[in-house]
């Protein structure tokens, strides 16, 4: 049920928590994130059942996916169980409101009060499958005790993670980035404050990049890109994201990239280097992160799937294409040992590279079956 319909004239079912989680995750009580995800799904939530709609009743002794509350307002009569096979969510009618309510908090199954009351597991209600991940990864619920908690904001953050991306990201970033995403969310720090912060490092990033200044320059762009991770994780496990956030934080990503590569050409100059070919080098640095930009937003159009989930291979190639962070390990194993100017020119070639595999990625696309292209991480 979409939040369009669940806010016109108060239609649609209304929130209810009951119980209590045993901790505080992420600095929230499970109840204080469940309030979040009503208000983010456009449900009403009420300290009591009204009688006169629907419910979506959430044992607060749980940690739900966002996505499984989602499902579970948009289907009536759907009781959500845990492994165990616990009953910990209902959707029921407002007939059965009050009574699957107090089933709930009683620790009881309400699907036993009707027939019209089904059970469903989280796989059977929610889907493994997150498109806009990009991975394939159960939803989570999880129970919430002062023993659980260290493991459930793991898994959280595990779940906020995108299944398809680069290798710093995929492989460095993880670790260091759940410490201080908690850190942030202790601290009340916002999404968009991190996003700032990566914002000012992008800025002395170029600055210092234009006037040859690589070593302090790289510093402060890989700052910017582990806060790039960080930004986003504490969005999501905060649930706190929004549209001014996402333009911000994509904005900058999309748009940062090649001013470094632009500023680090200026750079290999001004400390008395130089680039074979000039004019053509930076042309295709720039004018191919652009081209590899448009490639990925024809195949997106033409098949209606983010081109790196479609197989295996462009899965793996996204670990490595030539987008900001695989970029910046060959700049900077070349600025340590002193030569920018061919980190520089192996951007380049990459980048040259990259594009043509991409062309055949579509080339590829156009000649395989009508329908048959889907992610192999919803298979």
């Amino acid at each position: 049920m979409s939040a369009e319909i669940q806010n016109t004239a108060g239609q649609g079912p209304r929130a209810v928590t009951v119980g209590q989680g045993g901790g505080r995750i992420w600095g929230m009580t499970s109840a204080e994130r469940l309030s979040r995800i009503y208000r983010r799904l456009g449900l009403v939530e009420t300290p009591a059942v009204d009688l006169s709609h629907a419910v979506v009743a959430v044992d607060a002794g749980w940690v739900f996916d966002e996505s499984l509350i989602k499902a579970l307002a948009g289907r009536e009569g759907a009781v959500l169980v845990d492994e165990t096979g616990r009953a910990v969510a209902a959707h029921a009618p407002a007939d059965l409101a009050y009574a699957t309510a107090e089933a709930l908090a009683a620790g009881q199954d309400p699907s036993s009060l009707d027939a019209r009351l089904t059970r469903l597991t989280a796989l059977e209600l929610g889907s493994a499958y997150n498109s806009a991940l990009r991975k394939r990864e159960p939803p989570v619920l999880e129970r919430l005790t002062p023993e659980t908690v260290r493991a459930v904001e793991k898994r959280l953050f595990q779940g906020s993670y995108k299944g398809v991306t680069d290798l710093v990201t995929k492989y460095v970033w993880p670790a260091p980035a759940r410490v201080v995403t908690r850190w942030c969310a202790l601290a009340k720090m916002t999404p968009n404050q991190v996003t700032f912060i990566g914002f000012l490092l992008t800025l002395a990033a170029t600055w210092l990049f234009w006037h040859g200044e690589f070593g302090w320059g790289l510093v402060c762009a890989w700052i910017m890109t582990f806060l790039d991770t960080v930004d986003g994780k504490l969005a999501r496990v905060t649930l706190t994201s929004s549209k001014w956030g996402n333009v911000f934080d994509h904005g900058i990503d999309l748009l940062h990239p090649p001013f470094w590569w632009w500023a680090w050409f200026v750079g290999v100059y001004a400390v008395g280097q130089s680039i074979p070919y000039p004019a053509l080098s930076l042309a295709i640095v720039i004018g191919g992160y652009v081209a590899q930009r448009v490639e990925e937003g024809i195949f997106l159009a033409l098949f209606k799937l983010e081109m790196h989930a479609w197989r295996p291979f462009d899965s793996f190639f996204r670990l490595i294409t030539a987008r900001r962070n695989p970029n910046l390990i060959l700049m900077t194993g070349c600025a340590l040992v002193g030569r920018p100017d061919v980190g520089f020119t192996l951007v380049a070639i990459w980048t040259a590279v990259c594009f043509l595999v991409h062309a055949v990625q579509i080339l590829q696309g156009l000649a395989a079956p009508k329908g048959s292209i889907q992610s192999w991480l919803s298979k």
